[in-house]
């Protein structure tokens, strides 16, 4: 056996019952929850992020919820530091790490580190927002493309915290985000593409999803409505009393508040916000396919099955998770 100690990371597309098996197995095993989301650590977005209620967050506590206003960005050093703090804690009680969660850029840093890069720069963020207001994420898209082709590549031209952050190493630093990667491993060869670090654990690997995506779509749209019912325009409408909160941020462009703010802008109907609203979903979930498919050392589960936690530890008794 190891003598790393142990964690579970349990991934998945949005809306595909990971909370819910986080929470089973949080039950019969002596886990803390660490969350792994970019939307769930903003305080007052907690419909259209789907974040666990009051009740649930007092019974079962998850580390790396609420933890910013929406006005602060996050990033995926922000959260390594803080999952690493968090992971330490857990194992000095004696107690295994869960992560949950589907930010799988998170995972990834998390498990192999992250490449030196320049810090953020907000007034250089604020130009390239306010540039990209006028003339559009492609006009970014197409300045990457000229300084660094291989992130262009990599980067859709709508991701704009990815974009932005792309143009703003260039523009801190005068050496394109793909150089920095590329100088980072000449100085250490044996270093993967995010630089050197590797997770002190040793991880069980979960993943959980319906086997027909059909049926992702439908539980995706089922939840959006749901939201809807909730009061998750009222919710937008409460962060867009705010003088200090607006469309630019990496908060309120997350997948659902971006279409809602629109639609109180008046630049959407509600048929309209709520097809987009779902179509978003949608592609998020299929980027975290993407990403999931090229991920080793998975242990897929099926959303519609009714022995996942059964399968679950099963499995992590198999991996030496549990003693």
């Amino acid at each position: 056996m190891s003598s790393l100690p142990p964690a579970i990371f349990l991934m998945g597309p949005t809306a595909a019952g990971k909370t819910d098996l986080a929470l089973e197995l949080a039950r019969v095993l002596p886990c803390d929850l660490i969350s792994v989301d970019s939307a769930l650590v903003y305080r007052g977005m907690d419909i259209g992020t789907a974040k666990p209620d009051k009740a649930v967050l007092a019974e079962f506590p998850h580390a790396l919820i609420d933890i910013l206003d929406p006005t602060q960005s996050y990033s995926a050093a922000d959260f390594r530091a803080d999952a690493l703090a968090a992971m330490a804690q857990s194992t000095a009680r004696g107690r295994i790490p869960l992560l949950v969660g589907g930010t799988m850029l998170y995972y990834k840093a998390l498990l192999e580190g992250l490449a030196d890069m320049p810090s953020a720069d907000p007034l250089v963020r604020a130009e390239l927002e306010s540039r990209a207001a006028v003339e559009g994420w492609e006009a970014l898209h197409r300045e990457l493309a000229e300084v660094d082709p291989e992130s262009a590549a990599r980067i859709h031209p709508n991701d704009p915290q990815r974009l932005v952050r792309a143009l703003e190493v260039y523009r801190v630093s005068g050496l394109s985000m793909s150089e920095h990667r590329r100088r980072q491993q000449a100085g250490n060869p044996d270093s993967d593409t995010l630089g050197s670090g590797q997770l002190p654990y040793t991880v069980a690997q979960l993943a959980i999803a319906p086997v027909e995506r059909q049926i992702l779509h439908s539980r995706i749209a089922q939840r959006f409505h749901a939201m809807l019912e909730q009061g998750f325009i009222e919710e937008v409408e409460a962060l867009r009393e705010r003088s200090d909160l607006h469309a630019g941020l990496p908060s309120i462009r997350a997948v659902g508040y971006r279409q809602v703010w629109e639609y109180l802008d008046g630049g959407l109907s509600r048929a309209e916000m709520t097809e987009r609203g779902i179509i978003a979903t949608r592609q998020l979930a299929k980027r975290q396919f993407t990403w999931l498919r090229g991920w080793g050392d998975l242990q897929w589960l099926d959303s519609l099955a009714c022995d996942n936690l059964s399968r679950a530890l099963k499995y992590l008794a198999s991996v030496s998770i549990l003693e």
